[in-house]
């Protein structure tokens, strides 16, 4: 039987990642705030 997480880096990635912070509002507001840390 499968287990029911098969993580898969490259998905991870497009969901979560650097560039996916860029397309959402996300690091804008941050850099607004003058944030240290853009992205953990």
């Amino acid at each position: 039987m499968k287990r029911t997480y098969q993580p898969n880096n490259r998905k991870r990635a497009k969901k979560h990642g650097f560039f996916a912070r860029i397309k959402s509002k996300v690091l804008n507001s941050r850099r607004k705030k003058g944030r240290k840390e853009l992205v953990k």
